[in-house]
This record gives structure tokens, sequence and C-alpha cells, in this order.
């Protein structure tokens, strides 16, 4: 066993006795020594256990005692309730606020807990800005060249592979590369439905999406969903006579960042598979998981080519670079067209460079300290919330992804906490921003993809004080 494995295994395993009360707050922990003795390795790789939980706000060192298992405030902050939105469609115009939220896109002058992508301090600038003069170098005519209609074949190839990691087993074949994970939806919908169908959808869910489906005409459904599980399956067999498509994100979906475990992608893949209702799965935030292994998909559970399942580098490594895919199973020639008709080609050079990153070893390392970075910010954030926040606050678990759901008490208007927070410099999405109807008022969803610094918790903690306030 590798090191660096053993090291993530002892660290996890404790992480998840604390997690579950096994380990109480102020319990000791045993002493590097006993470690060491107990699981046969060496001082140094016990010590970096003991820094990985630290880095997580797990336990706290003392001079000359040793270590002791921190208070756990997100132990402490109760979990938001089961979403429970009308169960009739509807095709609304999204609340403009959406728009609002995104128009400070790109503002260096405001703190941006509103927009869900990781920070460009926590990406690999350098090595990006190298790949990219490599592929001008490697691609016949400098990369000005149309790429085949289906997409770069390296990074079709490499993504096949990449999916043997979560079941996929999926060819290079299968895939057809697109700008980004939105442009991969955005062409599912069009291939698979018309004007006045109606698509099922978590509850909350990307504002992005409702406004991808209402612009196509269709009706959105949306669903209970629970914050930790995920799409309540019992709510969309109960939907299944009135829905002609459905789209979810089963792993870590914004903004509650729940997982739906494996037994669920099963079921709803042979369920939606009977009846013939196309599943479009945007797995856009899979790689960033907390714990030891990637979860699978609900494409891992395919077996009629029903399940479309689209990703992206935006979340992980390049939001900016719009480098997109999709395996589309059955549908692959109508996307095929769709493509021809909307893009001809992608991005030549970006695509190349991008297929030479991932076929490295410098996007896993990457990946490593991107999803540490993540995890410890998520509990740096409960940490503060707990703090800060008014009594009664309700906070998600996400176990990976970029996004925190954060529910103040009833009566709590987060659109007002908004302007006063702009006022401040500060960002936030409101949660009126995820759903069509009219819920989600009194919760916002804050990314935690910003370096962990002084100047965040003070944004927290100013945060805080606005939502007390209101």
């Amino acid at each position: 066993m590798s090191r660096d494995f053993l090291y993530n295994e002892i660290a996890n395993g404790i992480a998840g006795q604390i997690k579950t009360g096994v380990l109480k707050s102020g319990d000791k922990l045993p002493s590097v020594r006993m470690l060491c003795e107990e699981h046969g390795i060496s001082m140094n790789t016990a010590k970096r256990v003991f820094l990985e939980l630290e880095a997580q706000s797990l336990i706290d060192s003392k001079p000359q005692s040793g270590y002791f298992v921190s208070r756990l405030p997100y132990l402490k902050l109760p979990l938001p309730a089961v979403s429970r939105p009308s169960a009739r469609a509807n095709d609304n115009e999204p609340d403009e606020l959406t728009s609002k939220v995104y128009a400070n896109m790109g503002n260096d002058a405001l703190t941006l807990f509103s927009i869900s992508a990781p920070a460009g301090e926590l990406l690999p600038l350098a090595k990006l800005k190298k790949d990219i003069v490599q592929a001008t170098r490697d691609l016949k005519e400098a990369g000005t060249a149309y790429e085949p209609l289906q997409g770069n074949v390296k990074l079709r190839r490499i993504v096949a592979i990449r999916s043997l990691g979560w079941g996929g087993h999926l060819h290079e074949d299968d895939l057809i590369t697109t700008n980004g994970a939105m442009n991969a939806v955005s062409l599912c919908l069009m291939a698979l439905g018309k004007p006045g169908d109606t698509i099922a959808m978590e509850s909350p869910c990307y504002s992005g999406m409702l406004q991808l489906a209402i612009s196509l005409g269709f009706k959105v459904l949306e669903l209970p969903t629970h914050p930790v599980t995920g799409l309540e399956i019992a709510a969309l067999k109960a939907a299944i006579p009135k829905i002609n498509l459905c789209l979810l994100v089963p792993n870590f979906n914004t903004p509650l960042g729940s997982c739906m475990p494996d037994e669920h992608k099963k079921e709803i893949v042979a369920l939606l598979a009977k009846h013939n209702i196309p599943l479009i799965e945007d797995d856009i935030y899979g790689d960033l998981y907390f714990g030891t292994q990637r979860p699978k998909c609900c494409k891992s559970f395919d077996k009629e080519g029903n399940v479309l399942w689209c990703s992206s580098v935006s979340k992980t490594l390049a939001p900016g670079y719009r480098v997109g895919w999709v395996a589309p199973g059955k549908y692959k020639a109508q996307l095929l067209k769709l493509k021809l008709i909307h893009a001809i080609s992608s991005a030549t050079i970006i695509q190349e460079s991008v297929a030479n990153f991932l076929g490295s070893g410098k996007y896993e390392n990457h990946l490593r300290h991107l999803r540490r970075t993540l995890q410890s910010n998520y509990q740096h954030y409960v940490h503060a919330i707990a703090e800060y926040f008014p009594e009664g606050t309700k906070t998600s678990r996400p176990q990976g992804g970029l996004a925190i759901w954060v529910e103040l008490s009833k009566g709590a208007d987060t659109k007002q906490l908004y302007d006063l927070a702009i006022k401040r410099s500060i960002s936030i999405a409101p949660g009126r921003m995820f759903t069509l109807q009219n819920q989600f008022e009194n919760c916002m969803r804050l990314c935690i993809g910003l370096p962990w610094s002084a100047d965040i918790r003070l944004k927290l903690k100013q945060l805080g004080q606005l939502a007390k306030s209101i």
C-alpha cells in the first residue's frame, strides 16, 4: 500500500469516527508514537495524518498535551429539511435576480460567494499556460484548423480512460466534445425534447439549468430533494406520467451539495429506462469528492444507452476554457447533427491543451490539492457560520463540490440580504435563484472555492451580522 493511500485511509478513518460521534468534542487522540505502533507507519506519516485532520478543522493540538477533537459546530447546526416544491410543472420566467447576481461575475472588487467556481489562486495557471504553448507547437497548422465534428480525439480518449474510475467503461467514440457542460446539456435538451414538454429536476436546482429549460420552451417539474441523499425517488415515481425528460446532478449538486447513493442511482436509471424517459446527467462536480473514492454516476448503471452523461473541466481546472463533453448513448446521431448546426467545431488549441493536462499526472495531483482545500474551506465556513450567523441557522453538509446551502429562519429575506451585502462588497446567491416557485426566500448558496483567509472570515462575520439585522 502506498504511503499516500495509507495516510489518507488513516486520516479518513479518524475523521469518520469524529463525524459520526464515536470520537466526541474534547476527546484526546492517540499520540504520534502510538499511531505509529498501531498502524505500523513512520513518524512522518503519522504527523501527516494529524496535519490533515487539523487542516479539516477536526482536531486541535495543545502544546505538551497532544491532539484533541475540536469543537464541531457543523454537527450542531441542523440540516435543512427535504424540499417540498409544488407538484405542478410550470414555465414561469426565472426570477430576474439571477441576471442581477451573475452580472457580478469577474468583478474583482467583490467577494464573490455567489459564483460557484474555484478561484484562480487554486488553479495551476502556470502549467496551463505551458500546455497552451505546447498545443500550438504539436497541432497541425498550429491549431488553426477545424477539429473533427466529434471533437479532439486525444481528449475523448483520455476522458474515456478516466471513466473507468467511476465504472463508466466508455470508449472514445462514445463521446462528443462541447463548449462546456452547459453546452452539452443544451444540445441534449434540444435533441430530446420540444417546446411544451415537461422536464423533471431537483429542487433547489442550479439557476442556469432552469433558465436554459425555460428558454427552450420546456415546463419544469421541481421534485423534492434531500440535502444529503438528493432526489426523492418516491416523488420521481409519482411524476413519471407527467414527464418527458429528466435532468439530474446526482453528485454534489449545487446548491445543496448532496450525493445520491449508488442504489438510488441504479433504481432511477432502471425506472426511467423502463418508461423510455431520457436521463440527462450533469456530473460536473463528480471529481470534487471529499471522501476516499469518486462516486459512481448514473451512467455507471446504464444498460440501454438512455443516460446522457455530461461533464467538463469548468469546476476543476479552467472555467474560462469552456471545455466539456457528453456521452449521449443511443442519442449520439441527434447530438452530432445539432453540434454541426450550432458549433461546427470546438476550440482546437484549448481542447488539445486540456487533453495534455488531463493525460499527465499533473491533473490528479491538482485534484488532490483542490479537494483537500475545498474540504478544509467547508469546515472553516461552517465554523464561521456557527459563530456569527443568527440562532436557528441551518446548513447543508456537502460531501463534495463547491457550495454550501444556508437556511435562515422563516421570515428572513435573502434578496434583501443580497442588497445589503453588496454595499459591503459581498455578493451572495439568494435561494430564490434556484427555483421557479415561491420558495427558498430565506436561503442562500455560498461558494467555498475562495482561498480561506482572515478577510474571508471577516466577510462571513459581516454577512452574519447583516443576516441578524433582517
